[in-house]
C-alpha cells in the first residue's frame, strides 16, 4: 500500500463544485485558496461558488427529491453502509487531508474519521426503522394512522473545526430519511467535504441527492438558498451570532431548522473527585481539537479544597504538551485555524491576567510561522474576566473555585449557553442532583467526552435547538402526516 503523503492526498482531492452528480467549475470561473494553518502556505485552490451556483445546486436537489424519497429504505441504508466501509478503509487519507486544512494532529484526525464514519453506520441502520402508528380513536368509530415522510430539500452549513464529522452527522440522517441536500462547507476547510462527496458518489448515492457548493462568500451565496420557497429545512453548526441571523432568514419560508451553536462548558470538580481521573478528563475535554470545539471545557469550576492541587496537576500536563505541525510525529497540539483566532484567544488571556488571574503555564503566542498558541492554565480568575463568559476556542484552561454544590450549579448555569457540562464526583446521589440541576443539553459525568453517534447531540438556550445523532437525529429530517380513517 502506497504511503499517504501531503502530495498524494492533495493531488487526488476534488477542487470543483459538485452539482447534480457533476464536478464542474464555478460559473464565475474563479477560485479561492485553502491555507495550511501550520505554515500559512496555500494547499490548493478550489472553485468559488456564486449565487447562481447555489441556485443550480438547489435546482438539482429539488429535481432529485421525489425519486430519492421513493427509494426503498433498505437501499438508502445500504448506500450509507458502503460509505461507512469506504471511509473506514481510507481513514489515513482523510486524516491527512483534514490535518493539512484544519491543523489538528494526525492522531486526532484519525479519531474524527472514525467518529464521522460511525454516523454513516448508525443511520444506515436507522433508515429501515422509520415508523408510524395505528390506533383506534378513543371515542370509537374512526382509526388514527400516522406516517413519516422526508422533510425535503435541505441546506446544510458545516463548520471548519470538525470538517468531516459535522458533515456526516447531517448527511447520514438526511440520506436515511430520504432528503436531498445542498452542503456549504466552511471556506477554511472545504477539502474534507469535497472528498466525502466523491466517496458518497462512489458508494452509489444518486446524482442530485448531495450537492456541494464551496465559496468564500458564504452569506451572499447562502441567503438566496434559505429564502427560496423550494427549500424545506436548514441545518447549521457554528457560532450563535451567525445562527441567529440564519434563523431570521429561515422565518420567511418557515423552514424546519436545526441549530448547533456556541458553548461555554463548565467542568466541575467536586471535593470527593478522583483528581487523577479528573485531570485526565480535563485534558480530553479541554484539549480535544486544540480546544477549538463547542464542547470544549471553557470554565473549570473546582471545589476550593482541591483547587490548588488540581491546578498544579493540570498545568504540569498542559505545559508538557508538544506543539507543532500536526503531520509531524509526536505533536499533540496543532495551530489554531487563523491568526485572527489566535489573537482572539490571546486577548482573553491578557484580559484575565490584567484583572488579577495568575498564569501557571503558557500565556502567549508561539513564535515562528503558523497560528500556534501555547497551552495555558490560569488560576484565581476573577468573576468578571471575559475568558469565563466567552467561548475561548483555544488551548486555555481558566480555573475558578466554588464552596458547595449549590454554588457550583449556580456558577455553571450562569451563562446564556447550554450545550454541555462536565462533572467529576464519586457521590452517586450528587450525580443525580447535579445532572438534574444543570441547564445543559448534555452532561458528562466522570468523562471528558460525550459525543457519540448513538446519542442525541445538542443544546438549550443560546446553544441552539434540535438534536443530531441517536434515535432523535433522524426525526429532524422527517415530517409527520396524520390520516383519519373512517371504516
Amino acid at each position: 500500500m502506497a504511503a499517504v503523503t501531503q502530495k498524494s492526498v492533495l493531488s487526488s482531492v476534488p477542487t470543483q463544485l459538485f452539482i447534480g452528480g457533476q464536478w464542474r467549475s464555478s460559473l464565475s470561473e474563479t477560485t479561492f485558496p485553502v491555507h495550511d494553518p501550520a505554515t500559512g502556505s496555500v494547499l490548493v485552490e478550489v472553485a468559488n461558488g456564486t449565487v447562481a451556483d447555489g441556485t443550480a445546486a438547489l435546482d438539482a436537489a429539488v429535481a432529485a427529491q421525489a425519486d430519492w424519497a421513493a427509494t426503498a429504505p433498505r437501499d438508502r441504508g445500504e448506500i450509507l453502509r458502503r460509505a461507512f466501509e469506504l471511509l473506514t478503509s481510507r481513514a489515513d487519507e482523510f486524516a491527512m487531508l483534514m490535518t493539512l486544512e484544519m491543523g489538528k494532529p494526525l492522531a486526532e484526525s484519525r479519531g474524527e474519521v472514525a467518529y464521522a464514519a460511525e454516523f454513516f453506520r448508525w443511520f444506515s441502520e436507522e433508515a429501515v426503522r422509520i415508523h408510524g402508528r395505528y390506533a383506534v380513536n378513543p371515542a370509537g368509530g374512526s382509526r388514527l394512522l400516522t406516517m413519516q415522510r422526508p422533510v425535503g430539500p435541505t441546506f446544510m452549513i458545516t463548520p471548519w473545526n470538525f470538517p468531516l464529522a459535522m458533515g456526516t452527522r447531517k448527511i447520514g440522517p438526511a440520506v436515511a430519511a430520504g432528503c436531498t441536500m445542498v452542503v456549504k462547507p466552511a471556506h477554511e476547510t472545504p477539502l474534507s467535504m469535497l472528498a466525502l462527496a466523491a466517496l458518497l458518489e462512489e458508494a452509489g448515492l444518486p446524482a442530485g441527492v448531495l450537492n456541494v457548493v464551496t465559496t468564500s462568500d458564504t452569506a451572499v451565496v447562502s441567503e438566496p438558498i434559505i429564502r427560496d420557497p423550494r427549500l424545506r429545512k436548514l441545518t447549521f453548526t457554528g457560532s450563535t451570532a451567525v445562527g441567529k441571523r440564519l434563523v431570521e432568514q429561515s422565518a420567511e419560508q418557515l423552514l424546519r431548522v436545526s441549530m448547533e451553536l456556541g458553548g461555554n462548558a463548565p467542568f466541575l470538580v467536586f471535593e470527593d473527585a478522583d483528581l487523577d481521573a479528573a485531570v485526565e478528563g480535563a485534558m480530553l475535554a479541554k484539549m480535544r481539537n486544540i480546544g477549538e470545539a463547542c464542547t470544549s471545557a471553557n470554565r473549570f469550576l473546582v471545589h476550593e479544597s482541591v483547587a490548588q492541587d488540581f491546578g498544579q496537576r493540570l498545568a504540569r500536563r498542559m505545559g508538557a504538551l508538544t506543539v507543532g505541525k500536526g503531520t509531524k510525529a509526536g505533536v499533540q497540539v496543532g495551530p489554531l485555524i487563523t491568526d485572527k483566532a489566535r489573537e482572539g484567544v490571546h486577548e482573553l488571556v491578557q484580559d484575565a491576567v490584567d484583572r488579577g488571574a495568575r498564569l501557571l503555564t503558557g500565556g502567549d503566542r508561539v513564535a515562528g510561522r503558523g497560528h500556534f498558541y501555547a497551552p495555558t492554565v490560569l488560576v484565581d480568575v476573577p468573576a468578571g474576566a471575559r475568558v469565563l463568559g466567552e467561548e475561548i476556542f483555544g488551548p486555555v484552561a481558566p480555573i475558578t473555585t466554588f464552596s458547595d454544590d449549590a454554588d457550583a450549579v449556580r456558577q455553571a448555569n450562569a451563562t446564556e449557553y447550554g450545550l454541555v457540562a462536565y462533572a467529576y464526583t464519586r457521590d452517586h446521589a450528587r450525580v443525580l442532583r447535579v445532572s438534574e440541576a444543570l441547564e445543559f443539553g448534555m452532561v458528562g459525568i466522570n468523562t471528558g467526552i460525550v459525543s457519540n453517534a448513538a446519542a442525541p447531540f445538542g443544546g438549550v438556550k443560546h446553544s441552539g435547538f434540535g438534536r443530531e445523532g441517536g434515535f432523535e437525529g433522524i426525526s429532524e429530517y422527517l415530517e409527520t402526516t396524520y390520516v383519519s380513517l373512517n371504516p
